[in-house]
């Protein structure tokens, strides 16, 4: 049999798969990555079919844990290449994330790629498709501390200039020929003082396009 034909047949054959493991954290059922194999292996050596994974590419990061451990982050795009008897084959590109406090990330990104490139080549009938798994680390959100920088950023940029902004704001419309009236008009506002931060270094980013207005 040629590789497509051989895969409908494991389908025809395979049926569902219970959720049988427990998540160690938050104390609920998933179908895991053995049962998940143990289901498969008997008809993958039935008719035949082996996988070959090639990982195409991969990026780890360290991550903080709600409990500020360390964590590394692994994302891997991983391709699986179905070969038949006959030499036919096809292929799944599918990308995996794994998370843990060890070495072991790489390993989890892995482990839940063959899963859920199983589920999908083969139709495995499931209740759900979202499969959190069996560790659930509680993870600071990266972009934590950016986002208080940007706050912090953006609350600058809301604020009204100082005297010294207004001058250097003076200086250049006058060497640049442009009205004080332009500015106010164009932002509204009435004063030059009332410019917020970011209005102002927008007028400087764009005087030369205030000659026009």
């Amino acid at each position: 049999m040629n590789i497509f034909e051989s895969i409908t047949k494991i389908m025809g054959e395979l049926g569902s798969v219970g959720k049988t493991s427990k998540n160690q954290s938050q104390g609920f059922m998933y179908r895991g990555i053995d049962a998940v194999m143990n289901a498969l292996n008997p008809l993958l050596a039935k008719y035949k079919v082996f996988i070959v994974p090639e990982v195409l590419d991969f990026t780890r990061e360290e991550r903080t844990s709600a409990r500020g451990g360390a964590m590394i982050s692994t994302v891997a795009t991983i391709k699986y290449t179905f070969y038949a008897e006959d030499g036919s084959s096809i292929s799944a590109v599918v990308v995996g994330e794994g998370l843990d406090a060890g070495d072991k990330s790489f390993n989890k990104a892995l482990s839940i790629g063959l899963k859920y490139c199983f589920f999908q080549v083969f139709c495995i009938p499931t209740e759900e498709m979202i499969d959190p798994d069996a560790e659930s680390p509680e993870v600071k959100p990266k972009s934590n501390e950016d986002a208080e920088i940007n706050k912090a950023a953006a609350t600058a940029a809301a604020g009204k200039i100082d005297d010294s902004k207004v001058a250097t704001l003076m200086s250049k419309l006058t060497e640049a020929g442009v009205s004080v009236e332009k500015v106010l008009k164009l932002y509204k506002v009435e004063t030059l003082a009332d410019l917020t931060v970011a209005k102002w270094k927008n007028a400087l980013d764009h005087i030369e396009d205030l000659k026009k207005v």
